[in-house]
């Protein structure tokens, strides 16, 4: 079967499906025209990858698991202690935010330092909280694409501002005009539409997801 028949059964779009293969999770054998050809087992190891994937399991340890290096069950038991980890640690947030409140603390009474000691203690005795670095990241990646796409959209204003201008000191004919200003109103709405589908992706794409592993 063809890959849109594979996102219609799995729900999975095509470039997460071809994230998967470049991830080595997933091996599509060829057609004798060159062309991917899906079958059932690939669907059945698609639908694995996603129940895996929504139950916040690492690309990793799905290679290993997929490769014969781990069983299921020692990757469900250790991804298990992983989630205790992460509960202890919402558990704990959880008890600082209630302190606080209770104490009825302000921003001008608040010590973040003491707060940070605190939560350093319960990091080096296993607790897991909020990478800070990896939330800065996500942040600059999400402002790069902004600012690449606003660059872009830009310069092809000024293009088509010239365009015509140019036109006003030498005109010509109305098609030609139509052509070369169109050129870069297509690239503004092209960029805009990249600008949506990176934003998109930063937001939740199986890239970013990947990485945190």
């Amino acid at each position: 079967m063809k890959i849109k028949q594979v996102e219609e059964l799995v729900g999975i779009t095509r470039k997460n499906i071809r994230f998967y293969e470049e991830q080595g999770l997933l091996n599509v054998a060829r057609a004798e025209n060159g062309y991917r050809e899906y079958h059932q087992a690939d669907v059945i190891r698609l639908q694995e990858i996603k129940l895996f994937r929504k139950m916040d399991i690492s690309i990793e340890e799905m290679k290993a698991l997929f490769e014969r290096k781990k069983s299921l069950q020692i990757c469900l038991e250790q991804h298990l202690k992983e989630l205790e980890h992460r509960k202890e640690g919402l558990s704990k947030m959880q008890d600082i935010c209630e302190r606080l409140i209770l104490e009825h603390r302000s921003l001008d009474s608040l010590n973040a330092e003491e707060c940070l000691e605190e939560i350093e203690q319960m990091e080096k005795e296993g607790a897991k909280f909020m990478d800070i670095n990896k939330m800065d990241i996500h942040k600059k990646k999400r402002n790069g694409a902004i600012i690449g796409a606003a660059v872009m959209v830009l310069l092809m204003l000024i293009t088509i501002v010239i365009v015509f201008w140019a036109n006003t000191q030498d005109p010509i004919p109305l098609g030609m005009l139509l052509l070369i200003a169109g050129i870069p109103a297509v690239i503004i709405v092209g960029t805009l539409v990249a600008l949506a589908g990176r934003m998109k992706e930063i937001e939740g794409g199986e890239e970013d997801e990947a990485s945190k592993y």
